[in-house]
């Protein structure tokens, strides 16, 4: 064994290197640590409208901002944005050939009263 001068070494040890790195990275943190211009300036950041006209042109500009961005979306999707209309999707599209049809043979053939309409009337 190391005897009690190894003991108190590490002590010691355990005592100091908590010490040492707390007073390290605890001191002059400003100096050390900081980064340059990392916070904005007062006049760099958001002001916050309080008054109704403040409230109202801040509203405006946010439509703008937002009708603008539509209309660009709209454009690289290659749409007129004068009003376009909106393309059915192909299930809704084969429903409605489907409702067709049926109607048409229920008002053409006498087996209209025999059909039964439900989820799973087709699979006959």
């Amino acid at each position: 064994m190391g005897g009690p001068n190894l003991e108190v070494f590490k002590f010691g040890m355990y005592i100091m290197f908590p010490i040492s790195i707390m007073y390290y990275f605890g001191t002059n943190l400003d100096e050390k640590f900081s980064v340059p211009d990392f916070w904005p300036k007062k006049d760099e950041t958001h002001k916050i409208p309080y008054d109704r006209k403040e409230i109202e042109e801040e509203l405006e500009r946010l439509k703008a901002r937002r009708l603008a961005a539509r209309a660009r979306r709209l454009e690289m999707e290659g749409q007129d944005n004068t009003g376009a209309q909106k393309q059915e999707s192909p299930i809704i599209q084969s429903l409605q050939h489907q409702e067709k049809e049926q109607t048409a043979s229920t008002t053409s053939g006498s087996g209209a009263s025999t059909q039964s309409k439900g989820w799973f009337s087709n699979w006959r």
